[in-house]
């Protein structure tokens, strides 16, 4: 009937049906937009954006705060660990509350934090090492970060490492009373109380505080892309900052763990964390060995105070108060040695340095050998960076005799002064105004003439190539013998040196800055590069690096990288010429090498420099000296120098031959070592007598 009805109203107002047809339609096709928008919506959020927001989904609820990774071991030639982490118990405190004064609720929670915080300053007094300076509650409360300056507020708080047995015994068997405290196994470096080339190995600093330095710049910029937990670098991280530990950082530093926490919508800890242990680093073999480097050590600092108290020259030399010794292979390029006195203990660093502490090594933290930035200074302040004195004239009399300015066999007539440029009131005397007479190359070199460097290398340099293309001509045999340009050790910090000899002006002239720095007096270098120019002219032109590591091994001894013997740079002179050059480093006069058994090629210097101590000039000695042993098939190459110690020869001599000494006894400079004889104590027995002999050096 129904049916009938609609059939008869259709017939009778066509126009209405007519609408109603449009209006199902429209209403089919609207349903058909929709349901085809939700399909595209949901295919997008599935296909699209469904990666993206399951990543959010996932670090919205699981945070990972990163663990301290276990550094790998820096060990000496022969095995010894200059510096390792050993395991330690830190404590750290999760805030599970909001603590923050600034807010209302943490007005109201503030009272429960600080209370925590003195408990935990009473353990400390009480559990604590009786040698420590004890934290504060301030101190504590610091640290705690309740305002999240420093680290998100799910994230534990590293309270203090180096707990004592007490102290993690205590805080565990008490956990109740201290909320969100967890004690965390980590690791300290330690370094060797014997102060071995501490400034070589260098010293760990937390990562938040080393972002101006440029590679950990670059790392600071990665953490915020990195997505792998074990790579990514901690604010409280330690890292290398010096010598060898930041060089070689990357290889050191191994892989940290992490604390896997969940946490709710309000940024704080939401259920158990977990933990990934981190994995240890690479093991480094340095080329220094222990002994030597003591006695180079001890070398120096004895004989500071022998030239205290000892008078030469008329006077003693209390004003040297600093020295520096780098002892480096021939062949191989391996550096056993370098010393940079006085030295401290490098241990100071390894939980954070304190004021005092920091007060007491700021001069002398840094590496003189190489820098000679916050590394000592003499009594006038003089850095470690010195002139070298006689020291270039090997090299100046190698420039004449490869530029033509004369032959091996030519005469020079020398009257003990020269004039430069024929200037009466620039005039320059040979040490001690001696006049040596006729003599030949060689002989210059061994006779440390002054007047011949200046008359037949720096004017005749002038002659032939002018003022500019001079000094050019001069800086460019600087640079193939070391002097002037990066070691290439790898060593942070290294100093190029000063090349006084560009500024002509101070000089007075071109010619007479070519003469001055023919014999010593216009140039400024550090002792390795010192050490590497000595070397070349042992290897007859190789310029080769400084090895400072010998290879690289993991934890189970497997070797992942060695290193050996690299020419950065070869210079061709006829042999003549390096004959001559080898043959007059025979420096005469050395009471320290009296009784030394072997043919060696040596050069003194003493450069002269102008202190005011008392607003007046004065010209202090220092002292400088390189050499080489054996001179025929040459084994080790030895740079000494001692700011204000007054002539090379009894200041920086002496303790260039303790080191020839030691190196002998241990690897011998002939090849065989000559480990050293004690005399038995009179009546001693023959079983007694038998255990005198030093075995075991150079094992």
């Amino acid at each position: 009937m129904r049916f009938m009805k609609n059939r008869k109203i259709n017939e009778e107002n066509p126009d209405a049906a007519h609408q109603l047809n449009f209006r199902i339609n429209v209403f089919f096709f609207s349903t058909f937009i929709i349901f085809s928008v939700i399909i595209i919506r949901l295919a997008i959020l599935q296909f699209v954006e469904g990666p993206e927001l399951t990543e959010k989904e996932t670090s919205s609820e699981t945070k990972n705060f990163p663990l301290q990774p276990i550094r790998g071991t820096i060990f000496d030639a022969t095995g010894v660990p200059l510096a390792y982490s050993k395991p330690s118990n830190a404590l750290y405190i999760t805030l599970l509350k909001n603590y923050d004064d600034r807010t209302d609720p943490g007005k109201a929670n503030y009272p429960e934090i600080d209370q925590i915080a003195g408990r935990i300053a009473e353990v400390f007094v009480k559990y604590g090492d009786p040698k420590e300076k004890k934290m504060t509650k301030k101190e504590i409360i610091k640290e705690l970060d309740l305002q999240s300056k420093k680290q998100s507020g799910y994230e534990p708080r590293r309270i203090k490492g180096n707990l004592t047995e007490r102290e993690v015994a205590y805080f565990i068997e008490n956990k109740d009373d201290f909320p969100g405290a967890l004690v965390i196994e980590e690791n300290i470096r330690f370094y060797d109380t014997d102060t071995v080339a501490v400034q070589t190995i260098g010293y760990l600093a937390k990562f938040d505080g080393v972002k101006d330095v440029s590679k950990y710049k670059e790392i600071d910029q990665l953490n915020k892309t990195q997505k792998d937990p074990g790579l990514k670098y901690s604010e409280s991280e330690r890292v290398g900052r010096d010598g060898m530990e930041f060089m070689l950082q990357d290889e050191l530093r191994g892989k940290n763990g992490y604390i896997s926490i969940p946490i709710n919508p309000q940024n704080m800890i939401d259920g158990p964390p977990e933990l990934v242990a981190p994995e240890k680093g690479l093991n480094v073999h340095s080329t220094i060995h222990k002994k030597i480097q003591m006695e180079a050590e001890q070398a120096i600092m004895d004989h500071l105070q022998w030239l205290k108290t000892t008078p030469f020259s008329d006077q003693t030399h209390e004003n040297a108060l600093t020295g520096y010794a780098v002892a480096m292979e021939v062949d191989t390029g391996n550096v056993i040695a370098m010393a940079s006195m006085p030295d401290y203990d490098a241990n100071v660093w390894k939980d954070g340095i304190n004021p005092e502490d920091w007060g007491e090594i700021q001069h002398i933290y840094g590496n003189g050998a190489i820098s000679p930035f916050n590394s000592g200074k003499s009594k006038n302040n003089l850095e470690s960076v010195l002139l070298m004195g006689s020291t270039i004239k090997p090299l100046s009399v190698l420039i004449g005799l490869n530029e033509g300015l004369f032959g091996i066999h030519d005469y020079y007539t020398d009257r003990g002064i020269a004039q430069i440029a024929n200037d009466k009131n620039a005039t320059v005397r040979n040490s001690g105004n001696t006049a040596n007479g006729p003599i030949r190359p060689q002989m210059a070199i061994q006779k440390s003439s002054n007047a011949f460097m200046i008359d037949m290398v720096g004017e005749k340099l002038f002659e032939k190539y002018g003022g500019e293309k001079g000094l050019k001509v001069w800086e460019k045999y600087m640079f193939d013998f070391g002097l002037g340009v990066p070691t290439e050790s790898g060593l942070p910090s290294e100093h190029r040196g000063h090349a006084d000899y560009r500024n002509y002006k101070v000089a007075g002239s071109y010619v007479a800055s070519l003469a001055y720095a023919s014999f010593g007096q216009n140039g400024k270098y550090t002792t390795l590069q010192l050490a590497q120019y000595v070397t070349t002219l042992a290897n007859r032109g190789s310029r080769i690096k400084p090895q400072l590591v010998s290879k690289i091994t993991d934890q189970k001894g497997r070797v992942v990288k060695k290193f050996g013997r690299e020419i950065l740079n070869k210079v061709e002179f006829p042999k003549e010429y390096w004959d001559t050059v080898i043959q007059g480093m025979n420096t005469q006069g050395l009471p320290s090498f009296e009784d030394f058994k072997y043919d060696f090629a040596r050069k003194t210097g003493t450069s002269q420099q102008d202190v005011f101590p008392d607003g007046k000039r004065y010209v202090t000695d220092n002292g400088v000296f390189i050499g080489f042993a054996p001179r025929q098939n040459p084994k080790l190459a030895v740079a000494v120098v001692i700011p204000e110690g007054g002539f090379g020869a009894y200041s920086a001599a002496p303790v260039a031959r303790k080191i020839f000494d030691a190196y002998d006894e241990v690897y011998g400079l002939d090849g065989t070592p000559h480990p050293k004889v004690v005399e038995p104590a009179e009546g001693a027995d023959d079983e007694e007598k038998a255990e005198t002999t030093d075995g075991d050096i150079g094992e």
